[in-house]
């Protein structure tokens, strides 16, 4: 199975800590992972101009870096979210990404997706997990799973382990 794990933080902490213990897993079971680092990269919000939808035959107007991401979305068989927690929502940078997926509406193959989340705090998840909920009722792509950690959770064994699990069993 080719898995894209977009990676929504701007920096390499507890989200990207969750997002390795996935990989190992996933690796080890024989699957292929992309990580695609969209918290580093420049993406614009979708401007909602619907260029994608009629002169760009699935293109958007807009030449950034999600140019890099789309091909990934359409390959892919399984789709993971992986986002650390910025009052109550994911960050900016996997918004961005995740708005823009507009021009293909559907990443074409995939059929599964999973969500990692990362928080300094309990119980704000709720818009993450809105958005998450609403692409996949959209799309129809199944929920595999999701995994959040709160501090002290972050970066432990446990954790690791619980992820890695879960990806290696996929």
């Amino acid at each position: 199975m080719k898995i894209t794990v977009l990676n929504g933080s701007p920096r390499k902490m507890n989200t990207t800590f969750m997002v390795d213990a996935f990989v190992k897993g996933a690796e080890e079971a024989g699957h292929t992972v992309e990580v695609i680092q969209v918290g580093k990269m420049k993406i614009a919000g979708c401007l909602a101009c619907e260029y994608c939808h009629g002169k760009g035959e699935g293109q958007c107007v807009q030449k950034d870096d999600m140019e890099k991401v789309i091909p990934a979305l359409q390959d892919c068989d399984m789709l993971v979210f992986a986002s650390p927690i910025y009052y109550f929502g994911m960050t900016a940078q996997i918004s961005a990404a995740i708005q823009r997926m507009y021009s293909v509406l559907k990443p074409a193959k995939a059929t599964k997706a999973a969500i990692l989340l990362s928080s300094l705090s309990p119980n704000v998840y709720v818009g993450a997990f809105g958005t998450y909920k609403g692409i996949l009722g959209f799309t129809g792509i199944e929920d595999a799973g999701i995994f959040t950690a709160k501090d002290p959770e972050n970066s432990t064994e446990d954790l690791a382990k619980t992820i890695y699990d879960f990806a290696k069993g996929l």
